[in-house]
């Protein structure tokens, strides 16, 4: 299990009564009492790698990325990534004016009341990803793709580097929880960049400007820096905006490497790994993970390319792979 999994969380009082539904209120008093929701599922022995690499397999890595690993776009071409602005990014914007409006704190607490009890459904992780095969993400300016080529050319771009293969089982499966799409929630509720909840909203999370819609932008407490939260509580303790992101760590936090969990928890907040905003929300732990997120962002971004692996051709790997991490079935 990841370290800072039983820490308890750090926040100030904070009188909300006036607007907390009652999921809100009762997912509130569960996380202030230290209930764990955790995936229906037998516990599996978990690697222990520590903060680095070990020594062979950084080794092999280096030579691999020194050499140039083709699945992954040339550094030219990088600079087209994210670009919020270009006219076929008007999708993408109205996903953010949305996701910017709805993300409340309320409505975070509300939300993990609501799913991270894991008693919906039972799925084989395969049928999870064909679901996937469905699934264009609105948020995502880079690809029309469905989202399971995009998991293949993250989980192919990390192997042909030469990377252990719990990493590589990470690219796989790092955008698995947006099967929340299959119970019918609104994308604006699932996919997009995360950010942080109780407290001031950076301006630069991508389409800050949508945040004036936010009925916590301008709350006493929550528009504050700090927010509900105490300096250096731990990232664990902070609620950040609802999505895929939150629910499959719950699903496999017993089941992965502390740094696997940290990429899958946190690949989507840009606005940490990538701006450096937050960082006195952050606790040694979350610092000493921080590069592990770092080194798997390239990965997830700029292996986005219009040509994706043939699935039947990598499906027996991958099958042994899931087996090897995961449960024959997952609790959603």
């Amino acid at each position: 299990m990841p370290a800072h999994a039983g820490r308890a969380r750090v926040t100030k009082s904070v009188d909300v009564a006036d607007s907390k539904s009652a999921a809100a209120r009762r997912a509130s008093s569960s996380l202030a009492a230290g209930t764990r929701f955790t995936a229906r599922c037998a516990p599996a022995p978990v690697l222990d790698v520590g903060v680095g690499m070990d020594t062979m397999s950084d080794t092999r890595a280096a030579a691999s990325e020194a050499a140039g690993n083709t699945w992954l776009a040339a550094d030219t071409a990088r600079q087209a990534y994210r670009d919020y602005d270009k006219p076929e990014a008007d999708r993408v914007r109205e996903f953010y004016r949305q996701n910017h409006r709805h993300q409340t704190y309320d409505f975070v607490l509300g939300k993990k009341a609501q799913w991270l009890r894991f008693e919906r459904q039972r799925m084989t992780p395969w049928a999870a990803l064909d679901y996937l095969n469905t699934l264009v993400d609105e948020s995502d300016p880079d690809t029309a793709l469905p989202q399971i080529n995009h998991l293949l050319q993250t989980a192919e771009a990390i192997r042909a580097d030469g990377h252990p293969d719990w990493f590589v089982l990470t690219g796989f499966v790092h955008d698995l929880g947006k099967v929340l799409c299959l119970f019918g929630e609104p994308q604006w509720a699932v996919v997009g960049d995360t950010f942080p909840v109780g407290c001031r909203h950076s301006e630069r999370i991508v389409c800050a400007e949508f945040f004036a819609a936010n009925p916590d932008h301008d709350h006493p407490v929550y528009g504050t820096e700090h927010g509900v939260y105490e300096p250096g509580c731990g990232l664990a303790n902070v609620h950040l905006s609802w999505g895929h992101d939150e629910y499959l760590y719950h699903m496999l936090k017993d089941r992965l490497p502390e740094p696997a969990l940290y990429m899958i928890r946190y690949h989507s907040f840009y606005a940490w790994h990538r701006e450096g905003q937050y960082g006195h929300l952050t606790d040694a732990t979350d610092r000493a993970n921080l590069p592990w997120v770092q080194k798997f962002n390239p990965y997830d971004l700029y292996s986005k390319q219009p040509e994706p692996p043939v699935l039947a051709e990598l499906k027996p790997y991958y099958e042994d792979l899931l087996a090897k991490y995961l449960p024959a079935e997952l609790a959603l």
